[in-house]
């Protein structure tokens, strides 16, 4: 399998680099901002591969390109992709809503998957969420604390508004994220998820839900320990999207 690699150059696009070539497949471009001219290997601590980083969407007859950059640069990659009729992986945060509408527009042409935590684990984390919120009943509130790295520039995270959403369609009474508390904000109602964020130190990625009853509570959590885990997620994401028909992916069609 030939990839393309967007930030390649950074924490997660080096990993990506990284396990693709371990695992036998063929990174042919790899673009990012800065260090353009290096050996994307070079910088993923494997060796010169050939292929050096660029700032150009030139995806080299890639079958597929996995992201992991910046909302903005996902957005033109995402136009680039689908012109070149390449398959897009892409597990990039916080895309605002120019980068979903290019990705719905590049779902027309090629297979197109996002998810915010290329996690597998996250998945069926979010599986037992909605199992158990149905089970336990609308008495028991639901709370979810999610903690990053001091760099992580969005908040909540992708992961925890993802899990929210499970939360909220699994009860659909609950329709309302409150995402912090201070003063005195009311005695808290039937109709919140509160969606709490914590930043410091160099922790990769924590979530935990809470769903506290009277007498008792239940405490779901999803802890990352390397960051390889979300590069594999998108790696076997992008093996299984290759040759799929034009359209939106997630993460759960891939592990079903």
């Amino acid at each position: 399998m030939k990839i393309a690699v967007l930030g390649a150059n950074g924490r997660m696009g080096r990993a990506v680099v990284r396990l693709a070539h371990e695992g036998g497949m063929k990174v042919v471009a790899a673009i990012g901002a800065g260090d353009e001219g290096k050996d994307a290997g070079e910088l993923a601590g494997i060796g010169p591969i050939g292929t050096k980083v660029t700032t150009e969407l030139v995806f080299a007859g890639a079958d597929v390109l996995v992201d992991f950059s910046s909302p903005a640069a996902a957005a033109r990659a995402f136009a680039a992709g689908a012109k070149q009729n390449v398959a897009i992986a892409s597990g990039t945060t916080g895309l605002d809503a120019e980068a979903l509408a290019a990705l719905d527009e590049a779902g027309r042409t090629v297979p197109v998957l996002w998810e915010p935590n290329m996690s597998v684990g996250v998945h069926v984390l979010s599986a037992l969420l909605s199992h158990a919120i149905a089970a336990l009943g609308p008495a028991y509130d639901i709370e979810i604390v999610e903690t990053h790295h001091r760099k992580k520039v969005d908040a909540p995270s992708g992961t925890a508004l993802r899990l929210a959403e499970v939360a909220k369609a699994a009860r659909p009474t609950s329709s309302r994220f409150v995402t912090g508390r201070e003063g005195k904000p009311g005695a808290r109602t039937n109709e919140e998820i509160g969606v709490l964020a914590l930043r410091g130190g160099d922790v990769i990625g924590d979530h935990t839900v809470f769903l506290f009853g009277d007498g008792e509570r239940l405490e779901l959590t999803h802890r990352a320990s390397s960051r390889d885990l979300f590069a594999r997620g998108a790696l076997r994401a992008a093996g299984w999207l290759v040759g799929k028909p034009a359209g939106r992916y997630r993460l759960g069609d891939v592990l079903t």
